[in-house]
């Protein structure tokens, strides 16, 4: 279980590591534009002032918002692998619970019935002695 948690919060990481990179990649071609371009005039360089403060948010707001499902991500995975985990106990105790009873059940027949036990035992184990023999 803690396996597929990690697996889902390093694919998360990952995920969110990408983002990044994207965001810094458009923020440095845009910091690349804006050093070709700062020599025009002074018009273009509040545009490009503008260019770079727009990248700039871009680049916390993709990192707020790749932190964001990094971490819910991660809370839902721990909550499956709790619910996973829940049903998987609750099947081996149910199926515990039944071996149990029903090795009760065979143990009250044998008792009750101890020839004819003796018996269907010796049968089955004929039965199963010719499969195995062909």
């Amino acid at each position: 279980m803690a396996e597929l948690k990690d697996r889902v919060k390093s694919t998360i990481e990952l995920a969110a590591d990408k983002a990044k990179g994207v965001t810094d990649q458009a923020a440095s071609g845009a910091k690349d534009a804006i050093d070709r371009m700062g020599n025009n005039s002074q018009k273009s360089t509040g545009v490009l002032d503008s260019v770079r403060d727009n990248a700039e948010s871009a680049l916390h707001a993709v990192e707020g918002a790749a932190e964001q499902a990094r971490d819910r991500i991660g809370d839902y995975a721990g909550q499956v692998g709790d619910k996973v985990q829940n049903w998987a106990e609750g099947a081996y105790d149910s199926a515990g619970t039944m071996a149990t009873d029903f090795g009760k059940e065979v143990t009250g027949l044998v008792k009750k019935y101890p020839v004819q036990s003796l018996l269907v035992g010796f049968g089955a184990g004929l039965l199963l002695g010719r499969v195995v023999r062909l």
